[in-house]
């Protein structure tokens, strides 16, 4: 989770929303990527998706069977629905996001893939805080 952290800062250095990921196949990071999606003009490039896609293109395979995603804030509908079509291992993310979590909308991740939530939930909340603190001034 602290190199999930690590891009997260990224991402608030770069006045995004500071959400980092990584994606690590046999101890090692494969993926990486922070939320981009005012820098690409897209919408679609969360830290997760863009995780996924190096992960995916690093091992050359769409199917991720044997990695987990370390995400540090609860992954949203589109983020979870690509990791079900991923069919990660494992999921585990940082802080809840109450408002736009995909658990919120039920099951959505692939049914072997294992989530575990809470890791270092207050750095994680933290740099949403402020980052939103920020925004508000």
């Amino acid at each position: 989770m602290a190199k999930a952290l690590a891009e997260a800062e990224k991402a608030l250095a770069a006045d995004e929303i500071p959400i980092g990921a990584v994606v690590v196949f046999e101890n090692q990071i494969i993926g990486r990527g922070y939320n981009q999606t005012e820098r690409l003009r897209d919408v679609t490039a969360h830290a997760e998706m863009l995780a996924i896609t190096a992960a995916a293109n690093y091992l050359g395979n769409k199917y991720l069977a044997d990695c987990t995603l370390y995400v540090t804030i609860e992954p949203c509908v589109m983020c979870a629905g690509a990791s079900y079509w991923a069919q990660l291992k494992a999921v585990v993310f940082g802080a809840e996001e109450p408002k736009v979590g995909f658990r919120r909308h039920g099951a959505l991740l692939h049914r072997r893939t294992q989530l575990r939530g809470g890791v270092q939930a207050d750095a994680c909340a933290k740099l949403m805080q402020q980052f939103f603190s920020m925004k508000r001034k």
